[in-house]
């Protein structure tokens, strides 16, 4: 599978329209070679350069969708954060504990930004509120036909 965005390219700066410091909406995504026998899809997106002697934690969840119809190939700018994700899909629990986009804030200097989409043989069919990401992780194992990844970058501009 492969995943990519309009508004940047991988490894490359995204733009400030997607984060804290600007409009905040999700950026537009759109993935292509779903295989045969996915039942659905997972998107996990995380700052993975959060400074972790102060946070305690390994990464800061941005984004948690699943249970998208593998028919699907695609997310358009801006998708509102509610549970329900319109034209199918569920958005779980960030590290804000609440559903939808969460846009880059970073702290000291410019972080990464991994998207990571899966393909599962299954259907998570798990609570929103519960729907974090190592509960998704713990039920997509094993579970996992293909997966795809893109990264973008941002460091904090100032007002």
């Amino acid at each position: 599978m492969t995943m990519t965005s309009p508004a940047f390219s991988h490894d490359a700066m995204m733009p400030r329209r997607y984060t804290a410091e600007g409009d905040d909406l999700s950026p537009p995504l759109s993935w292509t070679g779903v295989p045969d026998g996915a039942r659905s899809l997972a998107l996990i997106v995380e700052d993975i350069d959060i400074p972790i002697p102060r946070f305690l934690l390994k990464s800061w969840v941005h984004w948690v969708v699943y249970d998208i119809p593998p028919e699907r190939r695609g997310f358009p700018e801006g998708v509102p954060r509610s549970a329900a994700v319109a034209g199918g899909g569920t958005q779980g629990r960030t590290s804000w504990l609440r559903p939808g986009w969460g846009g880059p804030n970073p702290v000291g200097g410019a972080h990464r930004y991994v998207f990571k989409l899966f393909a599962l043989d299954c259907i998570l069919a798990v609570a929103p509120r519960s729907a974090s990401k190592s509960k998704l992780l713990s039920l997509m194992q094993g579970h996992v036909l293909a997966s795809a990844e893109l990264t973008g970058r941002y460091e904090k501009q100032g007002r």
